[in-house]
């Protein structure tokens, strides 16, 4: 017995370690899912932490595309756009407009023909066109540049005149016959100078000397016994206004006592600036930059100007209100006296009600009509007890069919307000009740 005792102590030992290390083991085993669980939740708000973090890096980084792809910001590119735009054609025009301006206001500073000499009787002449090569209000120096071989003859005849005139455009009512005669010459005539000129005078040894010198460059053609003579004949001569007073011709007369040999003859035509022209022509450069910008600065101003008022005007026409309907006239309600009017009256009930509405709102009172109620109350009273005295009919059978006259005639006559009869009406009907009630055990 006591063996048997022995070994079940030792089994129940046995199993109680199986059962401690059983329960050691799932402690372990909760601990380490408790561990893995905690790790991969730790490891979770890592990966959360490091998405937030390049989130909002990547947020951070879009943030100027964002800003630079916004409606505010394509209407700025737009303008910017528009307005760019505008200003290079503005600023192509201005260059345009500057550089007809100057065509038109700058003249030639240069002009120069070449004179075509007629030899036969008489002295050499000739003539020259000037088109409109010449502009009014400008003075001009006028000069002649005479080509002249170093002939005996013309060393002979040492000085010599020289006759130019200025000539107006011809009138087109002029025939061909009459634009030579002298009277027409002298009515064209705007400026008229007569100049001296000579050729240079050198010594026989002189000139032998020079010839020597210079014979290799005579025997190639590189210098030719020639000498080109210029001769001023107008200094700041000036036009006056108009078409008709700027000389379009010029005529040469050479006045020789002998016959004299020319290689070229021709005039040179130069304009002396000042003021404006001036600088518009020395200071091209800066003249373009003034006066482009000047054009560019009021062509700017101007569209500016006109965008102001044509987007004042499309707005204002856009934002118009639109006239409303005439809306239809309200029915003017009754004044205090014609509410009591018995005509308006009739349809309303004699009897007072309260009715009780949502929320915490006041209640809907009846008053019903002045005195109604009272008036109405006591004469149907009295006419029902003078049919009770009246009549020998049952009054139980007589009160019911009052009871439903009376509830018809309330319902017929009330207004709509309410739907349950009234207290006062309640207690004469349980009054004639009570009173059908005593008469009928009298009896």
């Amino acid at each position: 017995m006591s063996r048997r005792v022995y070994v079940d102590e030792i089994e129940g030992q046995a199993r109680l370690r199986a059962r401690e290390a059983k329960l050691a083991q799932n402690a372990a085993d909760d601990d380490s899912n408790l561990n893995q669980h905690q790790t991969q939740d730790e490891l979770m708000e890592i990966i959360e932490q490091g998405k937030s973090i390049a989130g909002k890096a990547w947020e951070t980084a879009l943030v100027p595309f964002h800003a630079a792809v916004s409606k505010p910001a394509q209407k700025a590119y737009l303008g910017t756009f528009l307005f760019a735009s505008a200003s290079l054609f503005l600023l192509g025009l201005s260059t345009i407009a500057y550089a007809l301006f100057y065509y038109n206001f700058v003249p030639q500073v240069s002009v120069e023909r070449t004179i075509y000499l007629q030899f036969g009787d008489g002295h050499p002449y000739g003539t020259a066109t000037l088109d409109s090569s010449l502009t009014s209000l400008q003075p001009y120096d006028v000069s002649l540049l005479l080509h002249l071989p170093r002939t005996p003859s013309n060393q002979a005849a040492g000085n010599f005149m020289l006759d130019l005139s200025l000539q107006s455009p011809l009138p087109r009512t002029l025939s061909s016959t009459d634009k030579l005669l002298p009277e027409v010459a002298l009515t064209r005539r705007l400026a008229h100078s007569r100049r001296p000129a000579i050729l240079t005078y050198s010594s026989p040894i002189i000139d032998t000397a020079s010839t020597l010198t210079g014979l290799p460059f005579y025997v190639l053609g590189w210098k030719t016994e020639s000498e080109v003579v210029e001769v001023n004949m107008f200094e700041g001569v000036e036009f006056a206004k108009g078409w008709a007073t700027v000389p379009q011709e010029v005529k040469l007369v050479v006045e020789a006592d002998e016959k004299m040999q020319f290689y070229e003859v021709g005039i040179r035509i130069f304009a002396k600036f000042g003021g404006l022209r001036w600088i518009m022509y020395h200071h091209r450069i800066l003249s373009y930059v003034i006066f482009t910008s000047m054009f560019w600065s009021s062509s700017m101003i101007s569209t500016l100007i006109a965008w102001i008022v044509l987007s004042s005007y499309l707005s204002t026409g856009s934002t118009a209100v639109k006239e409303e309907p005439t809306s239809p006239k309200i029915k003017a309600e009754p004044s205090e006296a014609e509410k009591y009017e018995p005509s308006l009256m009739e349809g309303l009930s004699d009897t007072s009600r309260t009715f009780p509405t949502l929320g915490r709102h006041k209640p809907l009172t009846f008053t019903g009509r002045e005195g109604g109620a009272h008036r109405g109350g006591d004469a149907q009273v009295k006419q029902e007890d003078e049919v009770l005295e009246s009549t020998g009919v049952q009054p139980l059978i007589a009160e019911a069919d009052d009871e439903d006259d009376t509830i018809g005639t309330s319902a017929f006559r009330d207004s709509g307000i309410g739907t349950s009869l009234d207290e006062g009406q309640r207690a004469r009907v349980q009054r004639r009740k009570k009173n059908a009630t005593i008469s009928g055990l009298a009896n």
